[in-house]
């Protein structure tokens, strides 16, 4: 029941998110996300997100032991996973209250484990608004945390990976909006300072979190291709057998 109602939470701030997402990415072309499913990286990905997501953003309605369908062991993951429970059964919480975080960011940082599904749009998948969004920080002054996203406008989350990816800045163009007013249009992003991942490497990491962040959604999902390819393999044969008896039956009928 306790877990019913966290996965119910998750999705009311999931449906809470999804007005931003219409208003933040209005205009904005997302990259398309080289999802992978391959063990490697998601390991990886769960990796980059336990190092970087979980101190501020929880996945209440993930386990830590779902992990090993990833194909690492509970040694794996209470020694190299586990820094905010103490069992392996628990949920990926984080121990910050929401009335602290409120407090401190101006509001709750979200749970994370369906934000793959609520960020989707008719402009792109949840994963490609993810990954165009974690590749889209760039320096910006006037904003209180020195960072802003070209995905997410004034967004008020710092850039978490910009060790490893490097400080990127914006160039606008001034262009004319048809009414006579002159407005700014961020042009492109350029890397000004490299971090400790080269573009591609850091493209790569970007990707493995993304694709364990749409895994985590439903966990699931690849045993469930599994039986649906199965059950189709099934129901083809069954068809041939039952065409093939329907012809033995009416052979003799003319």
């Amino acid at each position: 029941m306790i877990r019913t109602m966290k996965f119910i939470r998750s999705l009311a701030v999931a449906a809470l998110l999804l007005p931003l997402v219409a208003t933040a990415s209005d205009e904005i072309e997302l990259d398309k996300a080289p999802i992978s499913f391959d063990q490697k990286s998601l390991q990886h990905g769960a990796k980059l997100f336990v190092n970087y997501c979980l101190s501020c953003h929880g996945a209440s309605s993930l386990r830590y032991n779902r992990l090993q369908d990833l194909g690492l062991s509970e040694d794996q993951i209470r020694d190299n996973l586990m820094f905010t429970a103490d069992k392996i059964g628990e949920p990926m919480a984080i121990a910050m209250r929401r009335d602290e975080a409120k407090k401190w960011f101006g509001t709750a940082p979200p749970d994370l484990t369906i934000i793959a599904r609520a960020r989707g749009s008719e402009l792109g998948s949840g994963a490609d608004w993810l990954y165009s969004y974690l590749r889209g920080f760039y320096r910006d002054d006037q904003r209180p945390t020195g960072w802003n996203n070209r995905v997410f406008a004034n967004v008020g989350m710092p850039h978490v990976l910009w060790e490893l990816q490097g400080t990127q800045v914006a160039n606008f163009v001034t262009e004319d909006d048809g009414q006579g007013n002159k407005m700014k249009r961020l042009e492109k992003l350029e890397l000004a300072k490299p971090g400790t991942l080269s573009p591609a490497e850091y493209d790569k990491s970007v990707a493995d979190l993304v694709s364990f962040l749409v895994w985590m959604g439903e966990p699931a999902q690849n045993t469930r291709k599994e039986i649906g390819y199965a059950v189709i393999a099934v129901l083809i044969v069954l068809a041939g057998l039952t065409y093939a008896m329907k012809k033995a039956f009416w052979k003799d009928v003319h």
